[in-house]
């Protein structure tokens, strides 16, 4: 992959190259950014959101300090990019940004605890594997119940 030696770590991607496929991901960077946002020493969570409550507008709810909340979102939206598992959760709460409220920054608080608990999840590309792109739709309107319009 590059004519001086074997990549290994290029723009916070760590890249493991092996026999049978690479692997990529960013243990490095979730280690900084629960220790930013001092969440080393947190319970961890088994889920990224709770699945018995959905993220609303929440208005009676107190209001909470932007920045932080903008700070934690912007560190999250680069993480997605080797962590699959997190973007539905990073981009329901990106929403929220402009009128944000105390059970949005504790979604965004529980994407960190799910984190310290999945630390070295990534994406795994076996050398033997065809490259066969699939996608799949969710046109389910009446689900966004903010808006009513598809999430997808």
């Amino acid at each position: 992959m590059s004519s001086m030696r074997e990549l290994t770590f290029f723009l916070g991607l760590q890249v493991k190259q092996k026999d049978d496929g690479i692997f990529i991901s960013q243990d490095k960077y979730v280690a900084g950014i629960l220790k930013k946002f001092d969440f080393s020493s947190v319970k961890t969570a088994s889920n990224v959101l709770e699945t018995n409550k959905a993220l609303i507008k929440d208005e009676e709810a107190e209001d909470v300090d932007v920045h932080v909340y903008r700070s934690m979102i912007g560190s999250l939206m680069y993480l997605k990019a080797s962590r699959l598992d997190i973007m539905f959760a990073i981009c329901a709460c990106t929403r929220f940004q402009v009128t944000l409220k105390t059970s949005h920054l504790h979604a965004v608080k529980r994407i960190f605890r799910y984190l310290k608990g999945q630390p070295k999840l990534g994406l795994w590309y076996p050398r033997d594997s065809p490259f066969d792109l699939e996608a799949f739709s969710d046109s389910y309107y009446v689900g966004a119940s903010l808006d009513r319009k598809s999430t997808t």
